[in-house]
């Protein structure tokens, strides 16, 4: 594909008008009548033809029976017939000066039988020949909030800087639904499918030169041209970080690729030096997808590996000073300026003075804890900072304090010295009353848009892949040099 038809595929996002081939007066159940829905329900800025050669109206929709008795050529066309008529209705698309198709239909070379790949070989061809730009087939097909076109994932959904490319329909729903309710924004998403006519390369070239997006997310299953993918993979990732959930690396992972997609997953020892010569960030599952996203789409750039923490507990200091070490990160001892300022105010007795800071009081006095991040941003051996806020519950014998989110918000954003922050907040147990009171303050802190984490464990790893995403173009800037 040309880069000049790259930079057409804006049309996908921005449609002012969409018909839907493939949509019943009966029926709800998943296909072209619950799409039509969904736009409804999302507010879908543009114009609505549902297609059907037996129906008045749908949804309150004037119904047409066929694409040549709609009053205008419609900008995107999405099919959700029956496989087998899926090739007639691209060349009704064709013969009416339609560009963009989003083929919904499955049935094609994923089923893995000789008439599902032909199938799919006369739609590419049809492609072709036509020069019709198409999605799928057996996708989701595109998603936009700034135009309400989200008729799957969250809906509305949530205007972003995330560009998002997912060969599975169903892991891209639950992305956006996920990332969405974190405060993270989506500024388009293409699931793809089979990708029969246009590919991860395709989409990936169009998501580096577009302007609103700043990361781009990837589930990859298997490529069709690893070249060209590896080649603008390298590219891109200097100028925008490229979050990789990789698909099919078990024994049994890559036979499901196979009826998931119809295609080949790939060599593992491939796809390590794929990311290793890239800079592309993988990830191994949709936590670290989600916690990934989330830590570069608010966090400002990291300057090493240095991270300072404020615990509660000594026990606690010792497990995440251990967790941070095996991650590839560092807990340096802070700096004789700040022990200075430390010491007066942290006792001997029930507390710990350096890093790990286990000091009670950072978690009852917001004031105080202002006092310890303004020391952790001007030490020289402090890159980022986590902070293990408590929930204050009986089991601490801690009093319930006024909601001090948005003070610490405001400290964080504003100061001018401030390095990446985020917050843990452990509400894993069982406990309904923590877990709602939990997620709560996390929820508060990630619309904010300060990273809070459901563990240590999983803010470490978002936070390694982070500084090693910024150490990669580092060392290879200095190896340059």
């Amino acid at each position: 594909m040309g880069h000049h038809l790259v930079r057409k595929l804006d049309g996908f996002f921005k449609p002012e008008s969409i018909a839907i081939i493939g949509v019943s007066r009966e029926s709800m159940s998943f296909g072209g009548t619950s799409f039509l829905h969904h736009y409804l329900q999302a507010g879908y800025s543009g114009r609505l033809y549902p297609i059907n050669p037996k129906a008045s109206e749908v949804l309150g929709l004037k119904a047409y029976p066929s694409l040549s008795s709609l009053p205008e050529t419609p900008d995107l066309v999405m099919i959700a017939v029956r496989a087998d008529l899926v090739p007639a209705a691209l060349e009704e698309c064709a013969s009416q000066g339609v560009r963009y198709v989003h083929v919904l239909t499955a049935g094609f070379s994923e089923i893995g039988t000789e008439e599902g790949r032909q199938l799919e070989r006369r739609l590419a061809a049809i492609a072709e020949e036509r020069n019709l730009l198409i999605m799928g087939p057996n996708c989701m097909g595109p998603y936009c909030p700034s135009v309400r076109l989200t008729a799957w994932g969250a809906v509305p959904g949530r205007d972003g800087n995330l560009g998002i490319i997912s060969q599975s329909g169903g892991v891209t729903q639950r992305f956006t639904e996920y990332i969405c309710s974190l405060g993270v924004g989506v500024s388009k998403a293409a699931s793809i499918g089979n990708a029969a006519v246009l590919d991860n390369p395709d989409f990936l070239e169009f998501m580096a030169d577009d302007e609103a997006i700043r990361i781009i997310a990837i589930y990859l299953e298997s490529i069709r041209d690893g070249r060209r993918f590896f080649e603008l993979a390298r590219d891109v990732s200097p100028r925008k970080p490229i979050i990789m959930l990789k698909g099919g690396e078990s024994e049994q992972g890559a036979a499901t690729v196979a009826s998931h997609t119809g295609r080949m997953a790939g060599d593992q020892k491939i796809w390590r030096a794929f990311f290793e010569q890239t800079g592309v960030v993988p990830v191994s599952n949709m936590n670290e997808w989600v916690d990934a996203c989330l830590t570069f789409s608010c966090l400002p750039k990291t300057q090493g590996k240095g991270v300072f923490i404020v615990g509660g507990g000594g026990g606690n200091s010792v497990i995440f000073s251990d967790s941070c070490i095996r991650a590839g990160l560092d807990v340096p001892s802070l700096s004789r300026e700040s022990m200075a300022r430390i010491r007066p105010f942290v006792p001997i007795a029930g507390s710990i003075a350096g890093n790990p800071l286990d000091f009670w009081e950072a978690f009852l006095n917001v004031k105080r804890l202002f006092e310890i991040l303004d020391i952790a941003y001007e030490d020289p051996n402090i890159h980022m900072v986590i902070v293990d806020r408590l929930i204050p519950r009986i089991a601490f014998h801690s009093p319930e304090l006024p909601d001090s989110v948005s003070e610490i918000v405001d400290f964080i954003k504003t100061h001018r010295q401030a390095k990446p922050t985020v917050f843990t907040i452990d509400y894993d147990g069982g406990d309904p009353d923590l877990i709602r009171k939990g997620s709560q303050l996390r929820s508060h802190f990630c619309e904010a848009g300060i990273p809070a984490f459901p563990s240590f464990e999983r803010a470490i790893g978002a936070l390694a892949r982070f500084q090693k995403y910024y150490g990669h173009f580092v060392e290879r800037v200095k190896t340059k040099g």
